[in-house]
């Protein structure tokens, strides 16, 4: 473990360096999408759409009947909202991402990209696939992303469905204070 952190650590250093690194045109990519969301947010505080406290709310509520386990917050249905006009133009920009999606510092996806926010099935490997919106990504992955202050956390990892890719986290800031990461699943070079 300590060894894959340091490649890690190395991979970052270079894609944040190296103007020509496989990793930096990602690395902007989420920057960007990460400032744009914190941007929308402080605005939405700001217009009396939600309050700070209720963004920095981390009391999850169970949705009955979800398998995997879904959650509900105070302020979900407004990233509902708010985040797909961020979230799927980043998507679309480039042929090698999977996913682009904010969580918070804990993990949870409140919105997730439209490709994976499908209706729910009952059949679990099929809505493990595609609806993967409102569910606690708190696993090592996930939670490292998520409470990421570094510039930009590069883990590699192998998904719950199987893919193996990059993801890359950048900190979200909502009013100045940590809320959680933008996060961009990419496919690793070469393939």
């Amino acid at each position: 473990r300590h060894l894959m952190e340091l490649a890690e650590e190395s991979n970052a250093l270079v894609a944040l360096k190296a103007h020509d690194s496989y990793h930096r045109p990602f690395f902007q990519l989420a920057r960007e999408s990460a400032d744009a969301i914190s941007h929308t947010l402080d605005q939405a505080i700001d217009r009396g759409l939600v309050g700070f406290e209720h963004l920095f709310d981390r009391d999850y509520q169970p949705i009955e009947g979800t398998n995997p386990q879904k959650y509900t917050t105070r302020w979900d249905a407004l990233c509902d909202e708010l985040l797909p006009p961020i979230q799927e133009p980043a998507l679309a920009s480039r042929p090698e991402v999977i996913f682009v999606h904010a969580c918070d510092d804990q993990g949870y996806v409140p919105t997730h990209n439209k490709a994976f926010s499908q209706a729910l099935t009952g059949d679990y490997h099929h809505d493990l696939k595609f609806n993967r919106t409102k569910r606690l990504f708190n696993d090592r992955t996930g939670a490292r992303a998520g409470e990421n202050v570094e510039e930009m956390l590069l883990q590699t990892y192998k998904r719950d469905t199987g893919e193996v890719v990059h993801d890359l986290s950048v900190p979200i800031y909502v009013k100045g204070e940590h809320w959680g990461a933008l996060r961009v699943g990419y496919v690793p070079e070469g393939r």
